[in-house]
């Protein structure tokens, strides 16, 4: 193990504590989440259904990418 992989870990577990307190605290501000128009919903007759949510992971997705190409180009990795 390389002292770099272990700062890794901790920028990650720090990562994840300031996304789940902005979840905690903000999370009816992204009820629109999973909403998205595009997503695909299928209601079933006996009270099942079906539930895909392509348009919020391909929204998540971009997000996600330009949030690391954004740390990897001000942190010179």
């Amino acid at each position: 193990m390389t002292p770099t992989f272990g700062k890794s870990i901790i920028f990650i577990g720090i990562l994840l504590v300031l996304v789940g307190l902005v979840i905690y605290f903000f999370g009816d501000k992204f009820s629109w989440l999973g909403r998205l128009p595009g997503d695909i919903r299928i209601k079933g007759k006996d009270g099942g259904g079906f539930y895909f949510p392509i348009v919020t992971c391909i929204v998540v997705s971009v997000f996600l990418n330009l949030l690391i190409v954004l740390i990897r180009r001000f942190f010179g990795s």
